[in-house]
């Protein structure tokens, strides 16, 4: 999208997204390239940590989907089985996780990937767009221009 579109006011809500942006909000439109996986994928010792705790392959691979998703997007998917195979493997390599297509079986029970991207949001402190406090803070303006406020980044979740 370039600097007419956004100039053109096409924003079917009247808001600061345009259609095209809402579209493609909180959704993979293309794989991510290397240097986005090295940046947003990349487990560093203390995501390790979090993900080795978890029982099986398929669990310890969809948290860390959830965390790189998170980083990459802002955002959880609603089906974290639904990244990229570019995603996956890049996680599973860093896991020693030979197939990525565990990753089919994670969430199967229901709800498990809502306990974990709950959790991922409380250990990074990331703070949910739809929590009235966020949007009042937003709203007023009392995030700092620059980096982010002090209990953490926020994002939407699922």
């Amino acid at each position: 999208m370039g600097k007419d579109d956004w100039a053109s006011g096409e924003r079917d809500d009247g808001g600061l997204l345009t259609a095209e942006q809402q579209r493609r909000y909180g959704r993979y439109v293309d794989d991510p390239d290397q240097a986005q996986l090295d940046r947003y994928f990349h487990l560093d010792t203390a995501a390790r940590e979090l993900v080795e705790i978890r029982r099986g392959e398929h669990n310890r691979l969809g948290f860390a989907v959830q965390i790189g998703t998170v980083r990459f997007l802002g955002t959880f998917l609603a089906d974290p089985r639904e990244v990229p195979w570019v995603v996956a493997a890049h996680l599973a390599a860093q896991l020693g996780i030979a197939d990525p297509g565990v990753l089919k079986q994670y969430a199967v029970r229901d709800g498990t990937n809502r306990l974990h991207a709950g959790e991922i949001q409380h250990v990074y402190g990331y703070r949910d767009f739809a929590d009235p406090a966020v949007q009042l803070d937003l709203a007023a303006g009392s995030r700092p221009a620059r980096g982010w406020p002090a209990n953490g980044p926020a994002c939407s979740s699922t």
